[in-house]
């Protein structure tokens, strides 16, 4: 049987690689080391306004409790970055353009990647008869950066984001729960060494110490999590940033490792890799529903992209 599945996970690889996955990797369910983690994160209330990080109790931690009778989880690997975008750190020296974290340029991944992660659990059914499984990209309470680390994706560097040594940062993440025992991957080993690079860089200091983000202090936080005005003591350090930030993925030396996407979905729109500020601030809501559909922009509303292009605005004089 163990050999069966063994197969079968080579099938998985490569029905994922047709997809335009990047990688998968195979984890069990669990997650007690990281579940110590999250609740002292909590318990300094780093997680700000995110009340969905602890709402959902023991579920984000125990894959079963979540999607019954799961015992494996497949995480894969999506790449969004293109070497032709204009660079994000050129954008920061203009103050009159506003600069959007990268992976926000393109197509709402939401959509996207949750059709691909159905039609490759479509194939691996049309295998095996008695597959049960849930696909999940940061839909539900999924621990997704400790489930890649354990599946052999990456490890979580000192900025929290999952760090890969042939792909950099720039990627998305993807879950399969399910109840078939897939032989599990190994887990990826910690490459970040001495390296802070990412810690000193932060224009809010809000990594904190190595692996603890105060999200509080976070401009991708402040800039679409958070709703109502930002504290005054973060305006001048946000910048031009009007949409999430980049910049300790940006410092980081993995990241000249990054893979273009496989996809061109991930491609900047309406010229979101250099917009104007001024420009932006000219359109009403009609204009940015507009503008954002099928944007993950559009999540945080036209009232919280006003609010953050007043900010950057204000900062361009």
């Amino acid at each position: 049987m163990s050999q069966d599945y063994l197969i079968l996970l080579q099938k998985i690889d490569s029905w994922a690689i047709e997809l335009g996955f990047a990688q998968v990797g195979v984890s069990d369910i669990d997650l007690s080391e990281a579940e110590g983690h999250l609740k002292k994160w909590i318990e300094k209330g780093f997680h700000g306004q995110m009340d969905f990080m602890h709402k959902h109790g023991s579920m984000r931690t125990n894959p079963d409790q979540l999607v019954e009778d799961t015992v494996r989880v497949i995480s894969l690997r999506f790449d969004y970055s293109y070497q032709s975008t204009i660079a994000y750190e050129k954008i920061l020296e203009q103050p009159n353009k506003a600069a959007i974290s990268r992976y926000a340029m393109g197509r709402d991944y939401h959509k996207l990647i949750r059709k691909k992660l159905q039609k490759l659990a479509e194939k691996i059914k049309a295998e095996v008869k008695d597959f049960n499984y849930r696909v999940f990209t940061d839909s539900a309470p999924v621990m997704e950066k400790a489930i890649a680390e354990k599946a052999g994706l990456g490890w979580i560097g000192k900025h929290s984001n999952v760090l890969n040594a042939k792909a950099g940062s720039y990627f998305f993440l993807g879950e399969i729960y399910t109840n078939i025992p897939l032989p599990i991957s190994q887990k990826a080993t910690y490459h970040c060494g001495s390296c802070t690079k990412c810690i000193d860089v932060c224009p809010t200091q809000a990594i904190v110490a190595p692996f603890q983000v105060d999200a509080r202090r976070c401009i991708s936080y402040l800039t679409i999590e958070h709703k109502g005005p930002i504290p005054k003591e973060f305006h001048k350090a946000i910048g031009n940033r009007i949409y999430g930030c980049d910049d300790c993925q940006m410092v980081c030396p993995w990241n000249k490792f990054a893979q273009d996407s496989k996809v061109t979905d991930f491609l900047p729109r309406n010229q979101f890799d250099e917009p104007d500020i001024v420009e932006l601030m000219k359109w009403d809501e009609a204009t940015f529903l507009l503008k954002t559909e099928g944007s993950p922009i559009r999540r945080i509303g036209f009232e919280s992209w006003q609010r953050n292009l007043k900010i950057a605005w204000k900062n361009t004089k």
